[in-house]
């Protein structure tokens, strides 16, 4: 049996390959916010059911079941977000706790209704597409990460990491959301950068750049 701690697992890891993060369970428990034993059980349960394997190295690997759970997972979540957003009109950086909460409860009735409505593909609120994507693949869409951007070019704002909700808020007060348009006015000496948004001139350290993807301004990336 799917249980719902089972389907949280199996997305999380999803999610962390898809981050490029290597998975161990030190970085199950600190995405899901649980204790190591916790992780170390449900792997276990996991393993156990041939969702998963554990390499010798530690590092947690999805099978070809426990994938397809966590895609059909990922795309019930993306729908959710849609739907909050397109039709409800709830706040883009709201969205993915309220689909966290919702995403367990949607039948396969509803699901499809769903996605008979919102149609196949489309961006979810935070720019990012149904299918977890690799830095890789985001980059051979012609993306990058706003910290990597070039001082002096303006760019627009493709996706954004959207488990944590602080950042959201965060970038959302300094006009930093999917769509918006930017540019890089300065890369400072700490490596912080100055930039020209729809809220004036705001600084943005590393550790949030790393979390935003852009495009170049007049670029549309393939979806």
């Amino acid at each position: 049996m799917i249980t719902v701690s089972k389907e949280d697992y199996l997305k999380a890891i999803l999610e962390a390959e898809s981050e490029g993060e290597a998975v161990i369970s030190a970085r199950l428990a600190d995405w899901l916010k649980v204790s190591a034993p916790a992780v170390t059980m449900a792997v276990r349960r996991l393993k156990k059911d041939g969702l998963v394997r554990v390499q010798s190295d530690g590092h947690v690997r999805l099978t070809a079941a426990g994938r397809k759970i966590a895609r059909k997972l990922t795309l019930r979540h993306h729908l959710i977000e849609r739907m909050l957003a397109e039709l409800f009109g709830l706040e883009w950086w709201k969205v993915h706790d309220e689909a966290e909460r919702l995403e367990h409860a949607v039948s396969p009735d509803f699901e499809a209704k769903l996605l008979a409505k919102l149609g196949k593909g489309g961006a979810c609120p935070h720019g990012n597409l149904s299918e977890m994507e690799s830095p890789a693949s985001r980059r051979h869409r012609g993306l990058l990460l706003l910290a990597d951007a070039a001082p002096g070019a303006a760019y627009a704002v493709s996706g954004i990491y959207e488990r944590d909700r602080l950042l959201l808020e965060f970038l959302e007060a300094r006009g930093i959301r999917p769509g918006a348009k930017l540019r890089l006015l300065e890369r400072n000496y700490d490596q912080t950068l100055t930039l020209s948004t729809m809220a004036g001139n705001v600084s943005l350290g590393r550790a949030a750049a790393q979390r935003v993807w852009v495009s170049a301004a007049g670029q549309r990336s393939a979806r």
